[in-house]
């Protein structure tokens, strides 16, 4: 079963949810009730899930959702990075946030530098891809 905490009317529950079938047994406060769902609309509950998960194609943009100050940068153009390798550290909101390349690549640009500060959604590093495979 799995457990999940709903609000309704304003008030919060926490529910206990198992898929049965085309319906829902559903478990609140000790009381239990089964909950029917239109088939279409049943499928549609069960694949939003695997949607989340599936991945697309991932950007070689690193950019920082919210302002704030370069704290240190740990690559330069050039430098070859696999995914997952921490390349900056970024100050917001009085905390440090370990910023990680998004892809495996070379690193095209790096549009900042440490002591910067920076705004939203502004582009810092730039990484080619590993498999990118340019005009020919």
């Amino acid at each position: 079963m799995d457990t999940r905490k709903v609000k309704v009317d304003g008030e919060e529950f926490e529910v206990k949810l198992e898929k049965n079938g085309h319906a829902w047994n559903v478990e609140i406060d000790g009381n239990s009730f089964e909950i029917e769902v239109d088939k279409s609309d049943s499928k549609n509950i069960v694949n939003s899930k695997k949607k989340k998960r599936a991945r697309g194609k991932k950007s070689g943009t690193i950019s920082s959702s919210i302002p704030g100050k370069v704290v240190s940068i740990s690559i330069d153009s050039g430098d070859t990075v696999k995914e997952g390798d921490v390349v900056m550290i970024i100050e917001a909101m009085k905390m440090q946030n370990e910023i990680h390349a998004p892809i495996s690549g070379v690193v095209l640009s790096v549009n900042c530098s440490t002591g910067d500060n920076i705004e939203a959604n502004s582009p810092l590093i730039l990484i080619q891809p590993d498999d990118f495979e340019g005009e020919k």
